[in-house]
């Protein structure tokens, strides 16, 4: 019997998400030989945790489905005990990398990988807080069908679990690494409104994020697959492919990625940056692993503090990050695509080391794109006016820190990488029943 992890991560209330995501995991069990572990990791006020212990403690009971409702102090504490155990320097830092005390994708997401490696767990599956799943007579479309029928197994052997194997031969020996699919519904990054009020505005601001040097048609075919997921389509029937993964069309709210592969590299910890936590889709597709890509995609949404006063503000200056991100990520995923193959060892698991020491040589890259991506922000931002021009005056100031802030993230990844193995190995001595915030089985409490 396999251990997974079934995660969600969440700053905001979703009660009704855990209880479909605890529908999801007692479906996992009726139809594989799996035990679930259904991790929150909970990071907002006290009052809605309150309310997620609550929507926790409703679930109910299944044997096999194993819950952990985790607050921040819940998880501090096991890192604290894990980064101990590891004996890796600069225990401070590292904690703050793990658990900062800001928004960070990455971060949360590599919490969950090293609970996973505390619980002994062969996969993790993520889904996120404002998402849904979609419905098909009567019963809700679960995405952990795929990636439970695949994940972890040789692609030759898994090719029966899926409706078309189009992997090249080379690579047949290879585990499934990753499983996936996207959403359905809003755009994944809140710019929509941009689209709505001028399309040529939105054009500058999606291009913003392409490699240094592409070209017009680069820029346009980039805008054009950016951020849509699966379109509107409503899910009638199973699509299936098994090759490398089609990473355009796989997102972080509907993803299962093989422990093989979260072991041994984590996630950029940035904070305040959106889309800090898609880099293990590149690697897993540079390193010629491969994945499956379905059509089981999830529902997504906004809650509504994104689009006014903070929540505008704090989510259009993610925006921002993630586009300054870009200078130092490109050139890793260049020399990773370059590398192909040679990223894999023997036993086809990632080099880590060929990842940290692209990530250091990629932080002392040039910074004059970035300034030109400011200033282009800044321009489209004053053209759209409004709430927008508002947030170009607010971003003015705080230009040079920004700049210094994505440069000192792509230099904290590198550094979590190099402690990564460590964690990861004190983490599996951890005891699963030490771990704060357990559940028991069919607990209801």
């Amino acid at each position: 019997m396999r251990d997974v992890c079934l995660t969600l991560p969440t700053n905001r209330e979703c009660a009704d998400t855990i209880t479909a995501v605890g529908a999801e995991a007692a479906y996992a069990v009726d139809r594989f030989d799996v035990r679930v572990h259904l991790l929150v990791l909970d990071s907002a006020d006290p009052a809605t945790r309150a309310r997620h212990a609550r929507a926790v403690a409703a679930l109910p009971a299944v044997d096999g489905v194993h819950v952990h409702h985790l607050d921040e102090d819940a998880q501090r504490a096991f890192l604290r005990e894990v980064i101990d155990r590891s004996g890796v320097a600069g225990p401070d830092k590292l904690l703050d990398l793990m658990l900062p005390d800001a928004v960070s994708y990455g971060a949360c997401t590599n919490r969950a990988f090293l609970i996973a490696a505390a619980l002994g767990c062969a996969s993790v599956h993520r889904r996120d807080s404002d998402s849904r799943y979609q419905w098909l007579h009567g019963e809700p479309v679960f995405p952990i069908e795929h990636e439970l029928a695949t994940l972890g197994r040789r692609a030759a052997d898994a090719a029966a679990a899926v409706a078309e194997y189009t992997l090249d031969p080379a690579h047949a020996d290879k585990p499934v690494a990753l499983v996936g699919a996207s959403f359905v519904g809003e755009l994944s990054v809140d710019i929509g409104e941009i689209l709505e009020l001028d399309p040529e505005v939105y054009h500058d601001v999606v291009a913003l994020w392409a490699p240094t040097g592409a070209s017009e048609q680069e820029k346009r075919e980039l805008v054009a697959q950016s951020f849509v997921g699966g379109g509107t389509e409503p899910f009638t029937t199973d699509r299936t492919v098994l090759d490398r993964p089609g990473i355009w069309h796989i997102d972080m709210c509907n993803i299962g990625l093989h422990h093989e592969v979260y072991e041994r590299v984590p996630l950029p910890p940035a904070t305040e940056t959106i889309g800090s936590d898609y880099f293990l889709h590149h690697l897993v597709y540079d390193a010629t692993l491969p994945g499956v890509t379905h059509n089981r995609h999830i529902v997504n949404y906004y809650t509504p503090e994104r689009r006014t006063g903070p929540g505008f503000t704090a989510y259009q200056l993610r925006y921002a990050k993630f586009l300054l991100s870009m200078l130092y990520l490109h050139p890793v995923y260049a020399e990773m695509t370059e590398a192909g193959g040679a990223l894999l060892d023997e036993q086809h698991r990632v080099r880590p080391e060929a990842i940290a020491d692209s990530a250091r040589r990629s932080a002392t890259t040039d910074r004059a794109e970035n300034h030109r991506r400011l200033a282009e922000l800044d321009r489209c931002y004053r053209q759209l006016g409004g709430k927008y021009a508002e947030f170009a005056d607010h971003l003015a100031p705080r230009r040079a820190r920004l700049l210094d802030e994505a440069q000192a993230d792509i230099e904290d990844f590198a550094l979590l990488i190099d402690a990564w193995g460590p964690l990861v190995r004190a983490s599996r001595t951890t005891p699963a029943d030490r771990l704060p915030g357990r559940v028991r089985a069919g607990s209801t409490t």
